[in-house]
């Protein structure tokens, strides 16, 4: 634990970062199917705004994302973010922050607490809490003209919060996962808007997911939108599937429906020797 670092109730822990689409409402549909395996490393492939990991709140955890700037953020937290400069929610504050948040990206300096501070003020300033970028890399999500933002200023709760807590920045092939994990993964929905990422996620990168999920040993959970094409998917290899109704959110076309989504699991009830070990069966 960092200098200074007092012990956190995990119940009082909150996501850091603002972040549209995140999966806190699913909580309640996720606790029963985490608690026999308390035990275990929970990985998140698209850790994203860590709604889900600081709701179930491991102690171990391997925490994953393809964009840099979110890993990079919180990397710093778990250092304790020093946040120096005075935020606020003005407009031209706002982009002229972004255009050195911008710089720092262009210069090579994206690794940086500076970097990793302005990342929080933009994404807690900026439009809905989205996190784009375009095709040059750069950071582009509007002004958000919100009439009140509570911005955080000490993040020495995060450092204890976050200490059994790996980041890792990687293609999710990449992820060093063990037979027992407990994998929660929740990638970009199967819609038009893959922008998250330089890169973007596409259909060839859904099945690549869906195809990786699928040969992982230990208890897998994933998390999408419902489209014909993924629940397609999925029940063809094998998943169950358990159909949600996500929060109303605007879509491109502005109505409010709400979403249809898919929870698909597989493995849940595997047993393995560290659960044998510590049951005494």
């Amino acid at each position: 634990m960092a200098a200074g670092a007092k012990p956190v109730d995990p119940r009082t822990v909150r996501p850091p970062l603002k972040w549209a689409g995140g999966k806190r409402w699913q909580l309640p549909e996720l606790e029963p199917l985490w608690a026999p395996y308390q035990n275990h490393r929970l990985v998140e492939p698209f850790c994203g705004g860590l709604a889900v990991s600081t709701g179930l709140m491991p102690e171990r955890a391997l925490l994953n994302d393809i964009n840099p700037h979110v890993i990079n953020f919180y990397i710093w937290l778990k250092r304790g973010l020093p946040i120096s400069f005075d935020m606020k929610n003005d407009e031209r504050q706002y982009y002229r922050c972004r255009d050195r948040f911008n710089a720092l990206l262009e210069a090579g300096d994206a690794s940086t607490a500076e970097a990793a501070a302005l990342f929080y003020y933009l994404n807690r300033t900026g439009y809905n809490g989205l996190c784009r970028f375009n095709s040059k890399g750069g950071f582009n999500v509007p002004f958000g003209s919100y009439t009140n933002i509570g911005y955080k200023r000490d993040f020495l709760e995060y450092t204890s919060a976050f200490a059994g807590w790996e980041f890792t920045n990687r293609d999710f092939e990449r992820i060093p996962v063990a037979d027992d994990d407990f994998i929660y993964a929740d990638p970009p929905y199967d819609v038009e808007f893959t922008h998250y990422s330089k890169g973007g996620f596409g259909w060839e990168e859904q099945e690549r997911a869906a195809e990786w999920l699928s040969k992982q040993k230990g208890p897998v959970i994933l998390s999408n939108q419902a489209t014909p094409r993924i629940v397609k998917l999925y029940r063809a290899l094998g998943f169950n599937l358990k159909f949600l109704d996500a929060p109303r959110r605007i879509s491109c076309t502005g109505d409010r429906r709400p979403a249809p989504e898919v929870l698909a699991t597989r493995n849940i009830g595997v047993r393995h020797q560290s659960d044998t070990c510590q049951t005494g069966v």
